[in-house]
């Protein structure tokens, strides 16, 4: 992506997001004039063909607009309409210029397809309540009479947001999980998919990687200008040797987050990227216990007031955090990965990664 429109991305989410309009989009559950300007400039559809009316560009580039996002705390569904758009294109459906979201799969929903109709309740999904289209990808219906589809078999379908029962939810950040119901819905596109549940999970959990990459930049920048800028006992706060041990936990997470998010956005521009994204995901989750609360320690009252950005950031680093896979998930893939290569290739996986697996 060019630095011009990295350095535009900037000024235009520096600009929206401000602390009052963040609260706004909180109370109100959207934000409908900021989603008009950032889709104004194309930015929801980064990165996906131009023949299906997305902007074109590369995955880094969308993933590099999701940083700047994730830095801004920008309350709108940009990673979900790039998700959902991503389903949509890789099965030849061209994109509506409408906001997005996509069905993440976890484990207590109860989605089902029968009769061409789609039953069911998928929990937490990101903006339910705004989106034009909910994009779902599912398992495909066997013909009547014949056995299940092979697991590799898979269908991907948009529901208009109105044909739902949405209840409203909110995550620790206040921003939308909602519960949607299906009763019966008919899908309004309905198509087979390439794309497999497991490529979702992966895909998802590397636009929280990088989002969580972007706040963690976020707090890095406000703990170390806070601790310079605010004094005690006739000396800035970063003189201090505590608070210096708070400081150097925030960077050194921020440090370790960055360079797994930008490794695994790399490796997946080129292809099978699942070790590096397992790897970043589960850094990014570890660095929330570490990270976010020495920024707070270093911050002290003023960290938690709702004026002051912070909470914005450390929030909703808290709350991506469990969001395509925990540590526990992560760690549980990365360990099996390790154990099915064996013994004799264990460094040659640390040190090549998915390219290991591509052999």
């Amino acid at each position: 992506m060019s630095d011009m429109l990295i350095e535009t991305t900037e000024r235009l989410f520096g600009s929206l997001c401000r602390p009052d309009a963040l609260r706004a989009a909180e109370q109100s559950g959207w934000a409908p004039q900021m989603w008009a300007e950032v889709a104004g400039l194309g930015l929801p559809w980064i990165g996906l063909p131009e023949d299906l009316g997305g902007q074109g560009g590369t995955l880094l580039d969308a993933l590099a607009v999701l940083r700047v996002a994730g830095a801004h705390s920008l309350p709108l569904p940009l990673a979900e309409t790039g998700l959902a758009g991503w389903l949509l294109t890789a099965a030849g459906v061209e994109l509506p210029s409408e906001p997005l979201t996509v069905v993440p799969g976890r484990p207590d929903d109860t989605l089902r397809l029968s009769g061409g109709r789609l039953y069911g309740t998928a929990h937490r999904v990101p903006w339910a309540r705004a989106a034009g289209s909910i994009v779902t990808l599912l398992p495909s219906e066997p013909p009547a009479s014949q056995e299940p589809p092979p697991g590799n078999a898979w269908s991907v379908m948009a529901v208009q947001g109105d044909a739902a029962t949405v209840t409203p939810m909110t995550n620790l950040a206040g921003e939308p999980r909602d519960t949607v119901a299906f009763e019966g819905v008919t899908p309004q596109i309905l198509v087979p998919s390439a794309i497999a549940g497991e490529a979702l999970l992966y895909r998802g959990a590397l636009t929280r990687a990088v989002l969580m990459a972007g706040a963690l930049q976020r707090v890095c920048e406000l703990t170390v200008g806070y601790t310079r800028e605010r004094e005690q006992f006739g000396r800035p706060l970063a003189r201090f040797q505590a608070v210096q041990h708070h400081i150097v936990t925030v960077v050194q997470e921020t440090a370790a987050v960055g360079v797994a998010a930008t490794a695994a956005a790399r490796r997946a521009q080129h292809g099978d990227a699942r070790v590096e994204i397992a790897a970043a995901k589960l850094l990014a989750n570890l660095s929330v216990h570490s990270a976010v609360r020495s920024a707070h320690q270093a911050h002290g009252a003023m960290g938690v007031t709702q004026e002051y950005p912070l909470h914005h950031a450390t929030r909703r680093l808290r709350a991506w955090r469990c969001e395509y896979g925990d540590e526990r998930e992560w760690s549980t893939h990365l360990g099996r990965t390790a154990e099915n290569v064996g013994a004799d290739d264990l460094y040659p996986l640390i040190t090549a990664g998915s390219a290991l697996l591509a052999r």
